[in-house]
């Protein structure tokens, strides 16, 4: 089948691409493994079409509050901000809302004003709540590295939480292997290119070597060749498939 749907179908994909099965690949199963693994890491960390912008809600828990801390999914890579829902909990199960909060009683006593007219008033206002926030309360600082699966939100938490309130957290996470980027044009393309790395470095060692009819197969050669393969894709990758840089958080 010509368009990977699996883990599988891709490693097939490859080897075919690289002459298989009329030349035989020199690479042993947990390399080809290996390598593949190596490809899909970097997909899903410098391709926007390897992750996917999120956002998590989470609990406060007895736990999280002793911990001053929380911990998230593994397939989550970047944290961005976190918002707070303070009195959640009550609001989740639909039993109220908070009918002091500036909020609700704008939407309450002007909402006939905002959809029958001008709605400038409206967008003033609001960014006139925001910038007070931010200079009296200000953005939530947060620490996180994908690698400890670990929020550290560097707040007073008796003060600023109570356990029942819900934070939501808009977060990157990377795509799972049930969707379907496996046929992912680049990713062919740089999966391919790291096995023949592979296979060109493991026939170096013998020098060349001679297959059946007479011809010679130059461990070298295909090694440079995947080099070269190789750094063109993460160069188009870079230039072409990358997100813009952003101000992550964590």
């Amino acid at each position: 089948m010509s368009n990977p749907t699996d883990r599988q179908s891709l490693k097939n994909y490859c080897l075919r691409k690289l002459g298989f099965p009329v030349v035989k690949i020199n690479i042993d199963a947990e390399q080809l493994d290996d390598r593949i693994d190596e490809a899909i890491t970097r997909f899903q960390t410098f391709h926007y079409d390897g992750k996917v912008k999120w956002y998590t809600s989470h609990q406060i828990t007895q736990t999280d509050m002793d911990n001053r801390f929380i911990t998230l999914d593994p397939n989550i890579i970047g944290v961005m901000r976190i918002f707070t829902l303070q009195g959640s909990s009550t609001v989740s199960t639909g039993q109220g809302f908070n009918m002091f909060d500036i909020n609700y009683q704008i939407r309450l006593n002007e909402l006939y004003d905002y959809t029958a007219g001008d709605y400038t008033y409206f967008e003033l206002a609001n960014e006139h709540l925001r910038m007070l926030e931010m200079m009296f309360t200000g953005e939530i600082p947060i620490r996180y590295n994908r690698y400890e699966n670990i929020l550290y939100i560097d707040a007073d938490w008796p003060t600023r939480f109570t356990i029942g309130d819900f934070i939501i957290i808009e977060n990157y996470r990377v795509l799972d292997n049930t969707t379907g980027f496996w046929n992912d044009d680049w990713l062919k393309k740089y999966s391919t290119a790291l096995i023949k790395e592979q296979w060109g470095t493991n026939l170096k060692l013998y020098g060349s070597v001679a297959l059946p009819g007479g011809m010679i197969l130059n461990g070298q050669q295909i090694y440079n060749e995947a080099i070269v393969e190789k750094e063109a894709l993460e160069k188009q990758l870079r230039d072409e498939f990358e997100d813009p840089p952003e101000w992550f958080l964590g």
